[in-house]
């Protein structure tokens, strides 16, 4: 893919560059909008430290909060859903595991 497939986002004060189809542009720039936010409660709690594991308890909380809603029949959550969350662990995976920053081990 060529760099014009690529969305700059911010998270938690640091960009991030991700390869993504222009259809799905939207979608990841909402997604990290979202995370960001989630990441910068975790921070502000002052609970939590570091990148890593705020990266992990946001990841956690936000999972927890989709599993919740899949257990609601009144917002159910479908294959598609399950797909696209998937698709973006593997993104902040992937970016972490590129990232020179992100401890290792």
């Amino acid at each position: 893919m060529s760099s014009s497939n690529s969305v700059t986002v911010q998270i938690l004060d640091k960009e991030y560059s991700i390869i993504c189809p222009p259809q799905e542009r939207s979608n990841l720039v909402n997604a990290a909008r979202y995370l960001d936010g989630k990441m910068r409660e975790i921070r502000s709690s002052g609970k939590v430290i570091g990148a890593d594991r705020i990266a992990v308890m946001a990841a956690l909380n936000i999972t927890h909060d989709l599993l919740h809603r899949q257990d609601t029949p009144a917002q159910p959550v479908n294959d598609n859903t399950r797909e696209q969350v998937r698709d973006l662990l593997e993104r902040v995976d992937l970016v972490l595991a590129n990232d020179p920053e992100t401890p290792k081990g």
